[in-house]
């Protein structure tokens, strides 16, 4: 694949969040706000970014069969400095976010993008497929934040937009159940104009599975399954 390529497949064909459906529970609980929404997707692209960089530098270094603690130690590293940053000039947008900046460290899109791609593959192929996956998280966080916000207060980054109008914003836009609705009318909206090709079925076997070095491919894949 091109250069061009490994960067724009995260953000449509493999976007993180509504193709591969990954991350879903940052997702879901910052997107009050476009605002939210976007802060929480930056800080993980600068994660991402950076993660998968020395991943790539230190593949060769990392003994295969410690190599999964050692890439959390290298993204646990990254979302320290990203949380100090925060505290430190965003103060407002780091209290908002709350836990979600240190859980990071857990998200399955940035251990994924490391065990999948990062330790594969050169430097510079895995620092734009970071920016990618890290660019299309953050557009559907945006957008998805941008939605609620305005449905559900009546306001788009802060801004009133419903000053002086008799229209009353839906509250429970800002609640769980409009955060899945919201999440589902997107996720219908990528297969409906991808043709259903951007979202594919994937098949649950050892094939393919990023733990398979580790289990050796024993494990049954017909109960993996069930």
């Amino acid at each position: 694949m091109n250069k061009l390529g490994i960067l724009t497949k995260g953000i449509i064909k493999e976007n993180p969040v509504l193709v591969l459906l990954l991350g879903l529970c940052p997702t879901l609980a910052t997107t009050t706000s476009a605002i939210n929404g976007l802060g929480m997707g930056v800080s993980t692209l600068v994660v991402l970014v950076c993660s998968n960089i020395v991943i790539a530098i230190l593949k060769n270094i990392i003994p295969p069969k410690v190599r999964i603690p050692c890439y959390i130690v290298v993204i646990a590293g990254f979302v320290t400095i990203v949380q100090l940053l925060l505290k430190a000039y965003l103060p407002s947008l780091d209290a908002a976010l709350g836990l979600f900046i240190p859980l990071i460290v857990v998200n399955c899109i940035i251990l994924g993008r490391a065990e999948m791609f990062a330790s594969k593959n050169g430097i510079i192929d895995s620092a734009l497929d970071g920016l990618g996956m890290g660019i299309g998280f953050t557009l559907a966080l945006g957008i998805m934040g941008l939605i609620r916000e305005f449905l559900g207060s009546g306001t788009a980054f802060d801004i009133p937009i419903y000053v002086d109008t008799a229209i009353t914003p839906a509250g429970i836009f800002m609640l769980a159940p409009g955060g899945f609705f919201v999440f589902a009318i997107l996720v219908a909206a990528v297969n409906y104009f991808s043709k259903g090709k951007a979202i594919k079925k994937k098949e649950i076997g050892c094939e393919g599975c990023a733990m398979v070095d580790t289990c050796g491919g024993t494990c049954d894949g017909k109960e993996a399954g069930a």
